[in-house]
């Protein structure tokens, strides 16, 4: 399946890369998030016709990123949760729990933007997790878990 791509996807291309994927990839995902239309003749020339508005939303994209980078780089959360006296956890701290965290602290967060490589935290202590704000844009915060009182 050919697609268009009207924003930059990780590991994929940029704006207005023509790329090749597979089908369920294409139609399940880049098509209904709006990141890519089918390579399509009126498509390409309404592509064409826009890309400008499209490269502005781009950029736009990009320097909101870079300020929610600035404003959460060097940032720290303390989450408490159910632990035993040896420091582990009963459950885990996951995405979601973190991405609630920052949100109760006032800085907005998704979910979907937190990676955590290493699966979710199981245990006690201080935590570096990333945060992948856009395709270009990735920050580390500190995560603090402690046993709940």
């Amino acid at each position: 399946m050919e697609l268009i791509l009207l924003q930059k996807v990780t590991n994929l291309g940029g704006l207005g890369d023509r790329v090749k994927v597979k089908p369920g990839y294409g139609r399940n995902y880049l098509v209904p998030q709006g990141k890519a239309v089918p390579a399509t003749a009126e498509n390409i020339a309404a592509f064409e016709q826009r890309r400008a508005e499209y490269e502005a939303k781009a950029k736009a994209l990009l320097d909101a990123a870079e300020a929610r980078k600035a404003r959460l780089e060097g940032q720290s959360v303390t989450i408490a949760a159910n632990a035993s006296t040896e420091g582990k956890l009963f459950g885990s701290v996951g995405p979601r729990d973190i991405a609630e965290a920052f949100t109760a602290a006032g800085l907005e967060l998704h979910k979907s933007e937190v990676v955590m490589g290493e699966g979710p935290i199981r245990r006690t202590g201080e935590f570096e997790v990333t945060l992948h704000l856009h395709a270009d844009v990735e920050t580390t915060v500190k995560v603090v878990v402690v046993p709940e009182a």
